[in-house]
């Protein structure tokens, strides 16, 4: 009688799978930057890419970026009221918008959107041996499914962020009208204050950045995906919550190096 073999708690979390479709992602990235500079663009399935992660996902991300300002406003306009600084509070939430909530939030909607949908359909794909016939036709996958999703995810991303900041300022700067009396010319003369050119320039960095861990890991996962209908479901979970994970981590790690020793920036504005 053969005895089970006692499993690791590496094995038992599904880490070494993890860690092994990780590794995975990363030497897709490295794949799809050698296609990238040899110049194999898909032009037809980019423009369809892009049709996707953009215009629709402009309504949810556009509604998630006003509530934000207009939240974010509540919460500190009566606190800078009572301390005779109600004319801060524009550039206080541009500021936290540019830096951090605009290009975070619009990647977190994505990565619930997007690279769900790139991991359930390469994932599908592969399990249905789709992506065996593209290479038994001689058609690249990392050509032909992944560049596209990186190139869409990179150039809208940032487009999309940037239509989420305007909206969020505009939903604060109503909330800070109609609730709080702070006029409008006041609210946007502190956001002209507050906000430098670097810090929109940052924001559309990071949003590069979170669009290509969104391209690579939702598509890394779904070719990597086994096990028929139930694997495509894991895959698809798995993705987004490394993404979301990835995004996090790599949001600190820019915004260690691109502010640091910055912080003195608004209070010299005020």
């Amino acid at each position: 009688m053969v005895k089970p073999r006692n499993r690791s708690l590496f094995e038992w979390t599904g880490f070494n799978t993890w860690s092994r479709r990780l590794l995975s992602a990363a030497l897709l990235g490295g794949q799809v930057l050698v296609h990238l500079l040899r110049g194999k663009i898909h032009r037809r399935n980019t423009l369809e890419q892009m049709a996707i992660v953009g215009p629709e996902s402009m309504l949810v991300a556009l509604l998630t970026a006003t509530f934000v300002g207009m939240v974010f406003t509540i919460q500190v306009a009566r606190e800078f009221l009572n301390f005779g600084l109600g004319n801060t509070v524009g550039g206080v939430l541009a500021l936290a918008l540019t830096r951090e909530l605009g290009p975070v939030l619009t990647a977190v909607i994505l990565t619930g959107r997007v690279c769900s949908a790139f991991a359930a359909e390469i994932g599908t794909m592969r399990v249905t041996e789709q992506i065996d016939a593209l290479q038994m036709l001689s058609t690249d996958p990392v050509d032909y499914l992944v560049v596209p999703r990186l190139i869409a995810c990179c150039v809208m991303l940032p487009v999309l962020t940037i239509c989420c900041l305007i909206a969020g300022i505009a939903g604060g700067m109503g909330i800070a009208a109609t609730m709080y009396g702070i006029p409008a010319g006041a609210f946007l003369d502190s956001v002209q204050s507050f906000v430098a050119l670097w810090d929109i320039w940052s924001a559309m960095l990071k949003a590069m950045v979170f669009g290509a861990i969104i391209a690579v890991i939702g598509s890394s996962w779904g070719l990597t995906t086994t096990g028929g209908a139930k694997g495509v479901g894991q895959s698809t979970t798995a993705a987004v919550v490394t993404t979301l994970l990835f995004i996090f981590i790599s949001n600190f790690v820019m915004s260690w190096l691109m502010f640091q020793g910055m912080g003195g920036s608004a209070l010299q504005s005020l």
